[in-house]
């Protein structure tokens, strides 16, 4: 079976949300997810969006990434636990995530090119 590459931007997780001016903070795994810790940048018409202050320019917010169910989250060829590849990734800006197949998505950004194989993402908002 094949499938079609889909941006972000097709899917419905990430609807008013600005990818491309968040910020991936740190990574982990918790109960065999992937937990990516971000200030996402939310668009005026998310449901949470308040009006920045003139110095932030933009509405951030802190939320999670989660990649339940993950196998795999790598940014190289080498082959290791995903604890351990996790651990290697950096904090960063983020330029882009995509689904490349079934269970297979892209994430890219200042911390390179990192491969995910996992259950659909979710977004979770922290209570401020």
């Amino acid at each position: 079976m094949s499938y079609d590459t889909t941006d972000w931007t097709e899917l419905r997780e990430f609807k008013a949300i600005d990818l491309t001016r968040s910020y991936a903070l740190s990574w982990h795994v918790e109960g065999g997810s992937l937990l990516i810790d971000v200030d996402l940048c939310l668009c005026a018409d998310h449901i949470f969006y308040e009006e920045p202050r003139p110095a932030e320019g933009a509405c951030y917010r802190p939320a999670l990434i989660e990649f339940p169910h993950c196998e795999k989250a790598a940014d190289s060829a080498a082959v290791l636990r995903l604890a351990d590849s996790v651990q290697r990734l950096q904090p960063g800006q983020i330029s882009g995530l995509r689904r490349t197949g079934e269970g297979e998505y892209e994430i890219i950004g200042e911390f390179g090119r990192v491969v995910i194989q996992a259950e659909r993402p979710m977004v979770r908002l922290k209570s401020l």
